[in-house]
């Protein structure tokens, strides 16, 4: 079972007593639930001795829940559990103390916990756990009303919940009326459902309640049972009077720092006070003051009188306008209705206009995202051309280094071949140093121009030579060989003549196209 039980399924839940063949499952049960482990002859007792009454919650024959409550007289509870009960019971009463309540996780959140709440607090109606498997939102309309009241018996808050406007407006004002007094917040959503959702809300008014029923206790061993029976708790009354303490606190303060002052200069004001009534009254000068008071007087009343004429002429002439405007509202109202009762002219046009614009809009709407698809297809291969071309440039420049870097290595090795032709011995024939020296450059050449067939090559490696040393290396070339014949020293000059010209070579000129320079 890991799935959580419907509602629908609680029937088929039953009660028994535990005995002694449930002890393993119960074991099993209370190290799943609680964080103490038990002794054995817990599980003994619990099953087997009378003071102990253990009742099993099964589903389809298995153990889904477990209550053990220990029975004891009244006379033998604890001393802070006395007040709870009433004194109307009598001294044998025996009372049940829950020591254990367990229920496995797929049937929890159905608890009993609200409907003894509102029994203990006096609620008139009986309240079941049934009432709340599909939505009731009466009774629940009806336990909110009740809560409010326990509140604060003055509140005023409509109980029309015909229409949903109306059950709407009522469940917010009972959430604004426990947020600003009892500063308990509550979910509207939940309470609009009306099911068990709603009663996890109505928990946080009955908690706070039934708590303070607990601390507060039964006032008087007299009182009846129908007065034990209500639960009064005037919270609203308590915080008037609270504030009406802090007003009059800050009005006596205030008044008590002016009678301070006051009496602080009562010295000079009795002695002007004494001067003034011993000073000997005018008569003249008394009827004078006299006759001014009651001049202005008489001018004020006339003034009034004038001013109330002027109320009646305004009144009228309100009365006139007030007519005016409504003569001239129903005119308007009627012509309102005659307008509205009659079609335009150009409405089927405008309907047909309007047609046409949507179809206008879908296509442009079609366009726009076929030309957005477009270009974001261009984009793509243009960014790819891009990625080819700077690809192309990499290789092309990668390939220029490295025919430059072959290109002086040959050249360096071309001078240093020189070099030691130079210094060769003089019983080396002309043709082998004729041979030498042409078959050197032809090698260079095909090395640094491989992979490049369709390149035509003018010169040979030694172009970088001046005419300076051409010029003496022909005449190295006439002194060694001046114990030849004439002959033969015309026939090499001959041989050796065209040779000169193609000893540098012609660069590749840069093509216009190219993107960058080497």
């Amino acid at each position: 079972m890991t799935e959580v039980v419907p509602s629908s399924a609680l029937s088929e839940v039953s009660l028994r007593l535990l005995c002694h063949d449930d002890i393993d499952t119960v074991k099993h049960l209370c190290g799943d639930w609680f964080p103490i482990e038990y002794p054995d002859s817990w599980y003994r007792d619990i099953t087997s001795n009378k003071k102990f009454f253990s009742l099993a919650a099964t589903y389809r024959g298995a153990i889904v829940g477990m209550i053990v409550a220990e029975i004891k007289n009244r006379t033998k509870i604890h001393k802070e559990d006395g007040d709870i009960l009433a004194s109307s019971f009598s001294v044998d009463t025996q009372v049940a103390y829950i020591l254990s309540l367990g229920v496995v996780k797929e049937f929890r959140k159905h608890g009993i916990d609200f409907t003894e709440m509102m029994r203990a607090l006096g609620y008139p109606r009986h309240i079941s756990m049934e009432n709340f498997r599909t939505p009731n939102f009466g009774l629940v309309s009806e336990v909110l009303l009740w809560l409010v009241k326990r509140y604060e018996p003055q509140t005023d808050i409509p109980s029309d919940i015909e229409t949903e406007q109306d059950r709407v407006f009522f469940i917010k004002a009972i959430a604004q009326f426990m947020a600003t007094k009892a500063h308990i917040k509550l979910n509207t959503k939940k309470l609009y459902q009306a099911d068990g959702y709603a009663v996890k809300e109505l928990l946080k008014i009955t908690s706070v309640l039934y708590n303070a029923m607990k601390t507060k206790g039964m006032e008087g061993s007299n009182v009846g049972e129908e007065d034990i029976s209500k639960f009064k708790f005037d919270l609203g009354s308590k915080i008037a009077d609270l504030k009406a303490a802090r007003q009059l606190a800050s009005e006596i303060t205030a008044k008590g720092a002016s009678l301070y002052d006051l009496l602080g200069k009562e010295v000079e004001l009795r002695e002007l006070r004494t001067e003034a009534i011993a000073r000997p009254l005018e008569i003249n000068e008394t009827e004078k003051v006299m006759r001014i008071a009651i001049k202005d007087l008489l001018a004020q009343v006339q003034k009034t009188k004038d001013l109330l004429n002027n109320v009646a002429s305004d009144e009228a002439n309100l009365e006139a306008k007030i007519e005016k405007r409504k003569l001239e509202l129903e005119r308007n109202r009627k012509r309102l209705q005659t307008l509205q009762s009659v079609r335009p002219a150009f409405m089927d046009e405008y309907e047909k206009v309007e047609e046409d614009l949507q179809k206008q809009y879908a296509v442009y709407l079609e366009k726009f995202r076929n030309l957005a698809y477009l270009e974001q297809q261009l984009e793509d291969h243009h960014r790819m051309e891009q990625e080819r071309f700077e690809e192309a440039e990499n290789t092309l420049r990668l390939m220029q280094n490295k025919l430059k870097e072959e290109e002086k290595r040959l050249l360096k090795s071309g001078s240093n071949d020189d070099s030691d032709i130079d210094i060769q011995e003089d019983d080396e024939s002309d043709s082998e140093l004729e041979d030498r020296r042409m078959s050197k450059p032809r090698t260079a050449m095909e090395v640094l121009m491989q992979g490049r067939p369709s390149k035509r090559i003018v010169g040979a490696m030694q172009g970088g030579d001046s005419d300076e040393d051409e010029d003496s290396e022909d005449s190295e070339i006439d002194m060694e060989d001046d114990e030849e014949d004439d002959d033969d020293l015309e026939d090499e000059s001959i041989a050796l003549s065209p040779a000169k010209p193609s000893r540098r070579i012609r660069k590749p000129e840069p093509l216009d196209e190219s993107d960058n320079d080497f």
